[in-house]
C-alpha cells in the first residue's frame, strides 16, 4: 500500500497551521525575489507612502523646529540607523575597527572584527599584537557583530568600554550571517548544501576556530569569552564538548543566557513548534529564515518597522522592551537581522520540545513517531556541567527564555548567576541603563578573573551556585 509522506504523522489540527505555513512560505519567497528586483525608485516610493502614513496616524508633522541638542541627538540616531557596517558604526564614535577571515575545518570563511585600540587611536600595524588581555565577544541567534555597536551614546557600547579599559576586543560572526556567506570548498548561499547547518556547527567549529584564530593572531595564552543569548548556548556547547578550550577560556559571561528555553509566549506557536519542529522546513524551506526582513526595512518608514518588530516580540516571547528608548529601537533595530539556516531554528525547537540542551536531531519525523523511537535513539545532550571555564550569567529577571533555576541545574557548580530586576532578553543589550547595571559587572568579572591570585586549594570545592540579585545603584 502506498504511503502518503505527511497522512499519520500530523494531528488534524496541524494540517490548518501546514497550508497557513504553506501561504507565508510563498509569500515569503515572493518578497525575497522582490528584494532583488525592485527598483530602487519603487523601493522609495514605497518608504515615502509609509512615512506619509505615519505621520499622519501619528498626528506629528514631517518637519519640526527642535533644539540643538535634540536635532543632534536625531542626526546621530539617523546616522546610526543608515550605517552600513561594522566598520562604519565603529567610525561614527571615532573608533577604527580591524577585520580578520577565519577559516573553519569544515571550509567556512568567518568574518571577525576587532577593536585593538582606544577611541582616536589607530594601530601602525594592523592584525599584530597589543600586549592587551584579550576579550572575545559573539552574538545572538539571527544576528551579526553589528548588534554590539548599534547605540545612541557610547558608555551603553561594551565593546568601547572595553577597549577603553584596555582589552583587546574581538567580535565573531556565525557561518551564513552578513559576513560570513563563503565558503572556501563548497556551495555557495544559493545551494541547500551551504546552509546545512545547526547549533552542532556553531560550537564544533565557529567558536574554537575562531578562539584559535584569535589567540594565534593576538599571541596570547587565553581569552574572555562574552556571549550573548546564542552567542552563550554556542559556548556552553563549545566548552563542554572541547575540554581543551577550557584551558584557554579563562571566564565566560553570558548575557540572557540561552540553554533549554521553557517555549514561545504565543500559545499557537509554541504548541505548534513543539508538537512538530520539523513543519518549519515545509514553512522556510531547508535554506536562510525570514530573508524577506531585508525587504520590509527597506520600504517601511523605521518608526513603522520598528512597531513591527515589537509586535513581533512581544506575540511570540511577551517582551515588551520598556527599557529601550525608542531612539535606540530606530537606530538599532535596522541592525537587528542577519541571516541564518532554517535548520538552527529547527535546532532550538527541538529543544524547546524536548526540555534538553541537546545535539539536533538528525532522525526526527513528527510527533506520531515520538513514542515508537523512543527507546531506541536518544540524541546526545551537551554536557555542560563538565564545563570547569568560571561562568558568571548576567540575565533579565523578566526574560520569559530564561528560567534560571533549570539552567542551573545542568551547570557546574561554581556558577554565578546575577539576575536584573525588570529586566528582559535584549535589555541586556541596549536598554537605557546598562552602563549601570551590566557593563560594570561584565568589567568587575573580567578584573576578578584577571586580579593576581594567591595560592589556590586546588581541591577546594564550591557547595552550591551563587545566586545574586541586582539592584540600580
Amino acid at each position: 500500500m502506498a504511503r502518503f509522506p505527511l497522512l499519520g504523522r500530523l494531528r488534524l489540527s496541524e494540517y490548518g497551521h501546514l497550508i497557513l505555513g504553506s501561504i507565508l512560505l510563498i509569500l515569503e519567497s515572493f518578497f525575497r525575489i522582490a528584494t532583488y528586483l525592485l527598483p530602487e525608485f519603487i523601493v522609495d516610493w514605497f518608504y515615502q507612502r509609509s512615512r506619509q502614513l505615519w505621520h499622519t496616524i501619528t498626528g506629528q508633522r514631517q518637519t519640526t523646529e527642535l533644539p540643538k541638542s535634540q536635532q543632534d541627538h536625531r542626526e546621530l540616531v539617523e546616522r546610526v540607523r543608515a550605517a552600513v557596517d561594522f566598520e562604519e558604526l565603529c567610525n561614527i564614535w571615532g573608533y577604527v575597527p580591524e577585520e580578520h577571515v577565519v577559516q573553519t575545518k569544515d571550509g567556512y570563511l568567518l568574518a571577525m572584527h576587532r577593536l585593538p585600540c582606544k577611541k582616536g587611536e589607530k594601530k601602525a600595524r594592523p592584525g599584530t599584537t597589543t600586549g592587551k588581555p584579550v576579550v572575545y565577544l559573539h552574538h545572538g541567534l539571527l544576528m551579526n557583530s553589528e548588534v554590539w555597536v548599534c547605540v545612541t551614546a557610547e558608555e551603553r557600547c561594551l565593546p568601547f568600554v572595553l577597549a577603553e579599559a584596555g582589552y583587546d576586543v574581538w567580535l565573531g560572526n556565525n557561518r551564513g550571517n552578513k559576513y560570513s556567506r563563503k565558503t572556501a570548498h563548497m556551495g555557495n548561499v544559493h545551494t541547500d548544501g551551504f546552509w546545512d547547518y545547526s547549533i552542532d556547527e556553531f560550537c564544533l567549529f565557529d567558536i574554537p576556530d575562531s578562539i584559535h584564530y584569535i589567540l594565534k593572531a593576538a599571541k596570547v595564552d587565553k581569552l574572555s569569552y562574552i556571549g550573548f543569548s546564542q552567542g552563550s548556548a554556542q559556548a556552553f556547547a563549545a566548552l563542554s564538548v572541547h575540554p581543551d578550550l577550557n584551558e584557554v577560556v579563562d571566564i565566560f559571561v553570558a548575557l540572557a543566557p540561552a540553554m533549554a528555553p521553557p517555549g514561545l509566549s504565543s500559545p499557537i506557536v509554541d504548541a505548534l513548534t513543539k508538537a512538530s519542529p520539523s513543519l518549519m522546513y515545509l514553512f522556510f524551506g531547508r535554506r536562510a529564515i525570514l530573508s524577506s526582513a531585508t525587504f520590509w526595512q527597506s520600504v517601511l518608514y523605521p518608526p513603522i518597522f520598528v512597531k513591527m518588530i515589537d509586535i513581533g516580540l512581544v506575540q511570540l516571547f511577551n517582551w515588551r522592551s520598556r527599557n529601550i528608548t525608542q531612539s535606540q529601537k530606530i537606530a538599532a533595530y535596522a541592525h537587528l537581522y542577519s541571516f541564518t539556516s532554517v535548520k538552527s531554528v529547527v535546532h532550538w525547537f527541538q529543544i524547546m520540545r524536548n526540555q534538553k540542551f541537546q545535539m539536533y536531531d538528525e532522525d526526527f519525523e513528527g510527533p506520531s513517531m515520538a513514542l515508537s523511537r523512543r527507546s531506541f535513539f536518544h540524541p546526545a545532550r551537551f554536557p555542560t556541567r563538565n564545563i570547569m571555564t568560571p561562568i558568571v550569567l548576567l540575565y533579565g529577571e523578566s526574560d520569559s527564555l530564561v528560567d534560571i533555576d533549570v539552567m542551573l541545574k545542568e551547570l557546574p557548580e561554581h556558577t554565578v548567576a546575577i539576575g536584573i530586576p525588570g529586566h528582559e532578553h535584549v535589555d541586556m543589550l541596549w536598554g537605557e541603563d546598562v552602563h549601570k547595571l551590566i557593563i560594570p559587572r561584565v568589567l568587575d568579572a573580567l578584573k576578578e578573573i584577571h586580579a593576581p591570585r594567591g595560592d589556590v586549594d586546588q581541591g577546594e570545592t564550591v557547595q552550591g551556585h551563587e545566586v545574586i540579585k541586582a539592584h540600580a545603584d
